[in-house]
């Protein structure tokens, strides 16, 4: 059977994704170092009016409160035992906000890293991540989500831990990697080394893509890179809202509304289908980027140059592929940060 997110591709071309999650859960308390996924049974109207928020600025899926939803990372809290428990909640609210909403919109059970190294430079096996992958992702399809959503992955053999789970759970997902370390993942990485893998995996995911990095300007380049690499798979786009900045006493990133609606027209003339944000993203943020993909018609495939005229400069002057990627302009001001 057809999925939900692959449904409403063929039928719209574009999906507005979610903003950010734990952004705004500390504009509503979270403190740092507090596990989020506690307030999917403790918090419940916070939860709801997170995902109320993405929808009701437009969005065509949202992500569930489970980021860090995984045995290992909840170990930290004492919630390792509370894993399945801890998703079906995160999920269970999704569901119910999504199914009142009027219109379709996909909920996408958020998957990400474990936190651990595997071996041999740590003690994470294979077979223990695939493990901790499945007995999350059981505890979202419990709940009702309609696609996995593995994001933030630095390391290729966790990515392909997660496909597995993925098939032993009987679900369709999408996976993103976090290019964060001069156009490659922490664990070295390339967006064309990523469209190779994803073509091997035995379960490949319904579309894949970057989130998270280093700005908006960056992660358009790696979009460019899936491109140039021969994607044929839907790509996500999930950028920063602009560059993080510590003011009074917290981190605020400088990406207003109006840049990142440029952001959300650019990664679609990039060549992204599935376009959202991540760290900073709000939903104000979000309206402006659904009214840019909604009024604002597609154009040609943006150069380096043009990225970096609307969004800002690059955090690097390589990508990490090719023999010399310094062609990519270095960071300038940007126009509207």
């Amino acid at each position: 059977m057809t999925d939900p997110l692959t449904t409403h591709l063929e039928t719209h071309g574009v999906a507005l994704a979610d903003g950010a999650t734990g952004t705004n859960l500390f504009n509503m308390g979270l403190s740092a170092g507090d596990a989020p996924e506690f307030w999917n049974v403790e918090r419940v109207s916070d939860i709801q009016a997170l995902y109320r928020g993405a929808v009701d600025a437009g969005s065509d899926l949202f992500l569930t409160n489970t980021f860090g939803g995984n045995a290992a990372r909840l170990k930290l809290h004492d919630g390792q035992d509370r894993v399945r428990e801890l998703n079906r909640a995160g999920a269970e609210i999704a569901r119910e906000i999504a199914d009142a909403a009027g219109r379709p919109v996909v909920v996408a059970g958020s998957m990400g890293p474990t936190g651990e190294i595997f071996e041999p430079l740590g003690t994470l096996t294979h077979a223990d991540a695939v493990e901790m992958f499945h007995e999350q992702a059981e505890g979202l399809k419990d709940g009702g989500a309609d696609v996995l959503w593995v994001e933030t992955i630095s390391a290729p053999e966790e990515y392909q831990a997660a496909s597995e789970a993925a098939a032993l759970a009987g679900m369709p997902w999408c996976g993103t990697m976090s290019f964060d370390t001069a156009g490659r993942t922490m664990m070295g990485m390339t967006s064309e080394g990523m469209v190779t893998m994803v073509e091997k995996l035995k379960n490949p995911p319904v579309a894949f893509g970057a989130n998270c990095g280093v700005g908006a300007s960056d992660l358009l380049r790696t979009v460019l890179g899936f491109m140039g690499g021969g994607a044929t798979r839907p790509v996500i786009a999930k950028g920063n809202a602009g560059i993080p900045k510590y003011v009074d006493g917290h981190i605020h990133y400088d990406g207003t509304p109006d840049l990142m609606a440029d952001y959300a027209a650019l990664a679609r003339d990039c060549g992204a289908t599935i376009i959202g944000g991540c760290c900073g993203t709000t939903p104000e943020h979000l309206k402006t980027m659904r009214a840019a993909l909604d009024t604002r018609p597609k154009g040609p495939r943006p150069t380096l140059d043009q990225i970096a005229e609307k969004l800002g400069g690059f955090s690097s002057a390589a990508d990490g592929t090719g023999e010399d990627a310094a062609a990519a302009p270095a960071r300038r001001r940007r126009r509207r940060g």
